[in-house]
This record gives structure tokens, C-alpha cells and sequence, in this order.
């Protein structure tokens, strides 16, 4: 660790205090390497924030231990995001000593205000640009001019032509970066000072990455037919309206903008389009946004990918934004894999296999160093599944809309969705969806991810339902009962996904008590535990159910009573090969095919021994005497060889998953 990260870990030498009290409003405690570090050190990191729930860890994991005279196994630093710590319990206060950190101590020259409007994700390059060139005492204007040049890579006053802007929207949208409108005033003034961008929507496509490159797709037929023009003169049907207002017209082939657009189309953020004439662009750069041969393009665009995942895996320290985005680009791969027949392509199946080891081996080191931090992660936005309610309750209270609705589809794989909502796009042309995504809870069984979604909190706050889905409609309502609604306007539900499903969804919706909806879908799930036809034929039914056209009529009967609707899963899932069914006996708690959980490390340690590539798993996120240990690799607890397609373990495939806000327009 270096930089600004020495500062705070300097405070934290060993285990020489057992209670440390952190007033922490700029979250600096959270920053991953900041978790990673302290969790080497022994410290764990104690969010209060809900007072029940906080002194249930405290009174039994280090209280009863300290007053016994004996130490705990971490020293524990419990973290306000308060200016101080005047809220903490007396008894805290008493017994631990206090600290505060700050962005305003470790950005001294810079405005605090607009400094704290950033993710922690920019810190680093913030710091060393504040080590490399001295900026002196800064204003607020000056700040966000300075963050903008040195942090996100835009000098405003360098944007003179369509060409440069679109190169900087394509540089910020492509690498997902969120610019704060706070940050990004000046770079917005100076394009509204230029004629050459007047009519543009500035606000739109500079701040709203789904909103960007619909713009860029609206306009990419009018491109193609210009290009085919060069080629061939006959007369054109007019094209669709533009939705969005701006040019008709943008210069895709400039050099600064060709470099993205084929990226946008290998990687699904924009669509490639038929024309009866596109065979005259064959060979040519625009030909990747063209259905020329539909089984061609397939296997290009594949091969494409494959090259470019092999090159971008994540490393073991990365921050967990680079695997969410890493994760979407594996997901549009998986699901082009399943179009194509890749016996006849024995070189690019051999490298697939080579990547998906690779992809496996850093997501399972990642996970060991990184995961069991990302808890603590503020949750606007939703890191983890338990953010997500938390997240909706903000999103209501700054919203006009006063209705919401979570639709959990319970197994859906990040992979899945993409044939989902290939789908759904086409069926109901006026939906748009606003693609994220987030951690589902290790390990990825029904019984502990969806549970945490549903009850907002970690695991270990909820023991005695840990083996169970029983207590999921009584964790949403009184998550939002102690958010100050009354208990009739929460709802939940859980339905199997079939036609006869919607009439008692609209019977719940058009009731004028219900305010938020929570609403498990099983199909998907139901589908994985049927499956004997692998990864393959689960995309092949969840194509059909979604043609049969249950989720397209229940994402328009939400929105038609008002709801705004927002789409995840619990966990996703891979297809799995039997590594042999450990002979444990009574031993294990639990028996999942990825995953057996333990009472103790000592009555796991008695199988671990026999599956040496497997991964032992304890986390402080889990209540005491939940110990895991994980299939190696695509292994499965079942008759060694045997396929079968599951959940439960440490994939990529299992653990990040969809989160989708689903609006129209």
C-alpha cells in the first residue's frame, strides 16, 4: 500500500487495539485496498448504521469475549459515516479509541465539496495527480476543471468538433466511468458555448451511458445508408424518426470514433441492422454493424471477443468495478458460445477452454482477497445484493414516481439475461433497460443470496433462517415498516412464471395500498434443476419461456399501474462436471452440488483433505458455524463425470449478476 492509503493504515499497527471508533463521512474506511490491507492487519471492519442488527455482531462475536478476560480472533473497528462519533453507544465510547479521517486532510489544495462527489475508484489517480503537479489552493470551478483533465482524461476546451466530442463520450461510456454533474459543469458549459453543438442533448448522452449510445444506434442506419449510397444509386424508404434530438448524421468513420464503434458492436451496447443491400459493405469497416451472414458475423464477432477477453482479465488486486464490467463482456460471449457450433472450430474451442480456466483461477484469487470486504460498500450504488433495498429507498425518496417493484428471477444468469432481454427488446420495442450489475452472497444458494436481498443485511445477521426462503416476505416488509411505511404498502410474492401467474399479479398491483413490490419469479430456477441438456439447452428454454411471453406482459402490466421496475437474481449458474459425492454423513449442514457447509473448520477440514483443489471459505459476512468449501473449478459434489447444470460456487457465472432498471422511452 502507498499514497494517500498510508495515512490511515499508519493508525492501524497490528492488533495493539482491540475497539477502534472511526468517524468516517467520506467512506475512506470502505475503499477496497483500504478493507484488504486492515483485514491483513486483523482488524475487521464494523459498519454502525442499523443499532439492533450492529449490537447482535458485537455482543456475541467480541463484548462477551472481552468481558470474559479473553481476545477476539479480529481486533474490530466499527465505522460511523457520521462528522463524528456522538451517535456511537456510551459503552463504545468508553472502551475504544477514537479517530477521524477525512478527503478534505488527504485533498488539501482541492474543494472538499466536489472532491466527495467522486467515486472511490478515482482516488488513486486524484492523489498522484495532485503528487505530480501541485496545483495549489483550488476553487470550486478550478477543482472540477482539474479532476476532469487529470482524473477523467476530458479538457473541455479542446472539443471543437462532433468528432472530439463523440471520441470523449465513446473514452467515458466505453470504460463505464459515472462523471458527477457536479464535475462535469465545465465540460458542459464549454459545449454549449459552441454553435456546433447546438440541438445537441448535452446533458443526455454526456451523463446517461444507456441514453448515449441509443444515440449512437438510432443514427448508425442513416450512416449505412449513406455508405451504400457511394455504392449503388437507388431510392430509400425513409427511416424511423430519431427519438433523441441532435444530428441526423455522425462521423462514425473519423479515426478517433471508428476505434470504439467496433468494440460497441463485439461487445452488445450497440445492435447490428439488416439492409437488403448490406453484401455491398462486405470487407468493409462498417460491416460489423451489418446482418450480412448471420452464422459469418456470429463466429467473427466471436472470435473477436474471445481475443479481447483473453487480453482484459482482471488481476487479483483489481477493484470490483473491473470485474462487473469484465463480467458483461464474459456474459456476451457465453451467450454468442451457445449460437454457434463450435465442433467445427476445434482451435477456438481450445482457446475458450484455456480462457474459461484462466477466468475461473483470477475470479477464485480475487474472491479470496477482495470479496468479503465488498459488504461495506456504500450502497448507492448496490454493490451486493443486500444494497439493492437500500438503494431503493433512496431512488424512492428523490423519484416522483411513488411506486417500485424488485422482480427477483431466481437463477437467472448474467449470460441469461442477455438472451432474455434480446427478446424482450423486439416484443416491446418501448421498453429500455439500464444494464448493471451486482455480487450475489457467497455461497450462491437460494437460502443465503436471495435471503440477503430480500432482508437488506449481511447473512450473519439472520442465523436461524439461514437454511431456509420461509422468512423472505417478512424481511421485505419489515425492511420497509423501519423505513416508515405502513405494512400494507410493502408486498411479496412468489410466483412460478406462467401465464396464470399474472392474473394474481395484477390483482396485488391494482390494489391502491401497494406501494412496493417484491416479486420472485421461479421459471428460470425451476429450469436450471430440470436441465440434462447443459448450458446449451438452458439458454434454449429460457429463449422459449421468454417467446411464450410471460416476462414481456409483466414488465408492461408493472409499468402500466405505475411501478418502476427494477430486475435482478439471486445467483446465476454454470454447467458443472461431478468431481465424485463426498461420503460425509451427517457431518455436513448443508449439501449443495457446488458447495457443502460446515458446523466448524474441523469437520470440514475432514473432507477438504479429499478434494485438495477444493476452496475452504469462512467469512465474517456468514453467521458463526457456517463453514463452506466449494467445488474446485467446474466441479460438482455429484458421481464424478456426471454433467449437470447448478449453482452454489465461486464463478463468475454464479456470483455477479443482473441488476436492471427497466423504464421507457
Amino acid at each position: 500500500m502507498s499514497g494517500w492509503r498510508d495515512a490511515i493504515l499508519n493508525a492501524f499497527p497490528g492488533h495493539v487495539f482491540p475497539l477502534t471508533l472511526v468517524a468516517d463521512p467520506d467512506g475512506l474506511l470502505v475503499e477496497e485496498g483500504i478493507q484488504e490491507a486492515l483485514r491483513e492487519r486483523g482488524f475487521e471492519v464494523l459498519v454502525y448504521d442499523d443499532p439492533v442488527a450492529f449490537r447482535y455482531i458485537y455482543e456475541s462475536r467480541y463484548r462477551s469475549l472481552w468481558d470474559a478476560g479473553q481476545s477476539s480472533e479480529h481486533a474490530l473497528v466499527v465505522r460511523s459515516d457520521e462528522e463524528d462519533l456522538h451517535a456511537l453507544p456510551y459503552d463504545l465510547l468508553q472502551r475504544g479509541r477514537s479517530l477521524r479521517f477525512s478527503l478534505a486532510d488527504l485533498f488539501p489544495s482541492l474543494n472538499y465539496g466536489v472532491v466527495a462527489a467522486l467515486d472511490t475508484q478515482h482516488w488513486d489517480a486524484l492523489y498522484q495527480s495532485q503528487q505530480d503537479y501541485h496545483p495549489g489552493e483550488l476553487g470550486e470551478r478550478a477543482t472540477r476543471t482539474f479532476i476532469l483533465k487529470h482524473v477523467f482524461d476530458t479538457d473541455p476546451e479542446l472539443i471543437k468538433t462532433p468528432a472530439d466530442l463523440l471520441h470523449t463520450l465513446l473514452k467515458r461510456h466505453y470504460r463505464g466511468q459515472r462523471v458527477p454533474r457536479d464535475v462535469d459543469q465545465p465540460f458542459l458549459q464549454a459545449l454549449r458555448r459552441r454553435d456546433v453543438f447546438k440541438g445537441w442533448p448535452l446533458e443526455q448522452i454526456a451523463t446517461d451511458r444507456d441514453a448515449f449510445f441509443r444515440f449512437l444506434q438510432e443514427r448508425w442506419p442513416r450512416y449505412i445508408r449513406e455508405l451504400i449510397r457511394e455504392r449503388a444509386n437507388e431510392t430509400y424508404e425513409p427511416l424511423p424518426s430519431l427519438i433523441l434530438p441532435g444530428p441526423s448524421s455522425l462521423p462514425y468513420g473519423h479515426e478517433d470514433v471508428r476505434i470504439y464503434i467496433d468494440n460497441l458492436f463485439l461487445e452488445g451496447f450497440l445492435h447490428p441492422i439488416d439492409h437488403r443491400n448490406a453484401d455491398l459493405l462486405e470487407g468493409a469497416w462498417a460491416a460489423v454493424g451489418l446482418d450480412i451472414d448471420p452464422d459469418r458475423d456470429r463466429l467473427r464477432r466471436f472470435e473477436k471477443l474471445v481475443e479481447k477477453l483473453e487480453g482484459s482479465i482482471p488481476e487479483a488486486d483489481a477493484q470490483h468495478q473491473h470485474w462487473l464490467t469484465f463480467a458483461h463482456r464474459w456474459a456476451e460471449g457465453i451467450a454468442l458460445r451457445h449460437l454457434i457450433d463450435l465442433s467445427k472450430h476445434s482451435n477456438l474451442h481450445t482457446r475458450l477452454m484455456a480462457l474459461q480456466h484462466n477466468v475461473d483461477a483470477a475470479f477464485a484469487a480475487w474472491v479470496q482477497r477482495r470479496y468479503d470486504g465488498l459488504h461495506n460498500q456504500p450502497a448507492l450504488p448496490p454493490v451486493m445484493l443486500h444494497h439493492v433495498p437500500r438503494f431503493l429507498a433512496h431512488h424512492l425518496e428523490q423519484s416522483p414516481t411513488e411506486k417500485v417493484a424488485l422482480v427477483l428471477l431466481d437463477g437467472l444468469a448474467l449470460d441469461q439475461w442477455i438472451v432474455l432481454r434480446d427478446i424482450l427488446s423486439p416484443q416491446v420495442p418501448d421498453l429500455r433497460f439500464r444494464e448493471e450489475a451486482v455480487f450475489a452472497w457467497l455461497p450462491t444458494l437460494t437460502s443465503v443470496s436471495r435471503q440477503a436481498a430480500f432482508a437488506a443485511r449481511l447473512p450473519a445477521y439472520f442465523p436461524d433462517s439461514i437454511h431456509t426462503t420461509a422468512k423472505d416476505s417478512d424481511h421485505w416488509r419489515q425492511f420497509w415498516v423501519n423505513r416508515g411505511y405502513h405494512a400494507p404498502a410493502a408486498r411479496y410474492a412468489n410466483v412460478v412464471g406462467d401465464a396464470a401467474d399474472l392474473d394474481r399479479i395484477h390483482e396485488m398491483v391494482s390494489d391502491p395500498r401497494v406501494h412496493i413490490l417484491g416479486l420472485v419469479v421461479q421459471k428460470v430456477d425451476k429450469i436450471m434443476h430440470g436441465m440434462e441438456l447443459g448450458a446449451r439447452g438452458m439458454h434454449d428454454q429460457v429463449r422459449l419461456w421468454a417467446q411464450q411471453g410471460f416476462p414481456a406482459r409483466l414488465l408492461e402490466l408493472l409499468q402500466d399501474h405505475g411501478y418502476d421496475v427494477f430486475l435482478t437474481s439471486d445467483h446465476g449458474n454454470i454447467e458443472a462436471t461431478g468431481c465424485g459425492s463426498p461420503k460425509e454423513g451427517m457431518i455436513a449442514s448443508e449439501r449443495g452440488q457446488r458447495v457443502r457447509v460446515f458446523e466448524s473448520q474441523t469437520l470440514r477440514a475432514q473432507v477438504d483433505q479429499r478434494y485438495p483443489e477444493a476452496i475452504s471459505w469462512t467469512s465474517r459476512g456468514l453467521p458463526p458455524g457456517y463453514e463452506t468449501l466449494f467445488a474446485p473449478s467446474r466441479g460438482a459434489f455429484i458421481s464424478e463425470g456426471k454433467k449437470t447444470v447448478t449453482h452454489g460456487g465461486i464463478s463468475v457465472e454464479e456470483v455477479i449478476v443482473p441488476f436492471i432498471h427497466v423504464t421507457t422511452g
